[in-house]
């Protein structure tokens, strides 16, 4: 893609930022484990910027075993310590146990036959939600609903405002702003 194309406002200062929103965000995702990697990379990203994530993407997946979550469900603490000395990755203890935590969750979702694509589209009504696209918001009544859902469930780092910025990535929402060479072409992949 082209730098001169126009684009939200948070995607035009930095290359991989640029290709990040060209090719990826808000392109609807369906498959469970996507869904799932998206949820704990965003967890990764409270109290950074997502461009810190965006860098350290591949090595989070070779950190995690590619975010299987089957794989990192069996992680046990000698995994915590290997994780904690990975300068590849964002090193927040707490973090690692939540996105360990949380596959055990997806593992426990998929043992009683509940598909997390599936759990996760229900709250959209299976389709993607077109925001008004007039400027970002950094909650939303539904993030907040999917939040409160995900937390009793045990999942953490899953506040409304990392929910919010994961529907959006995830295609849940298509918050592409008016004038943003992407928003037509990703609301049609509803």
């Amino acid at each position: 893609m082209t730098d001169d194309l126009p684009r939200c406002a948070w995607a035009v200062s930095d290359p991989l930022n640029r290709a990040y929103h060209d090719a990826e965000w808000g392109v609807p995702i369906r498959d469970s484990r996507e869904l799932w990697e998206a949820l704990m990379l965003e967890g990764f990203q409270a109290g950074l910027a997502w461009i810190v994530i965006l860098r350290k993407r591949e090595a989070f997946r070779a950190a995690f075993a590619g975010f299987d979550p089957a794989k990192v469900a069996a992680f046990g603490p000698e995994d915590v310590e290997r994780l904690m000395a990975n300068p590849g990755i964002v090193r927040a203890r707490a973090k690692i146990e939540a996105t360990i935590r949380g596959a055990q969750i997806w593992c426990e979702m998929q043992a009683r036959g509940e598909d997390f694509a599936e759990f996760c589209w229900a709250f959209a009504g299976g389709k993607p939600i077109l925001s008004p696209g007039h400027g970002f918001v950094a909650t939303t009544p539904l993030s907040e609903a999917v939040s409160k859902e995900l937390k009793r469930r045990g999942f953490k780092f899953v506040g409304p405002t990392i929910v919010h910025a994961w529907m959006q990535a995830v295609g849940l929402v298509n918050d592409h702003q008016h004038g943003c060479f992407r928003r037509e072409p990703v609301a049609a992949l509803a």
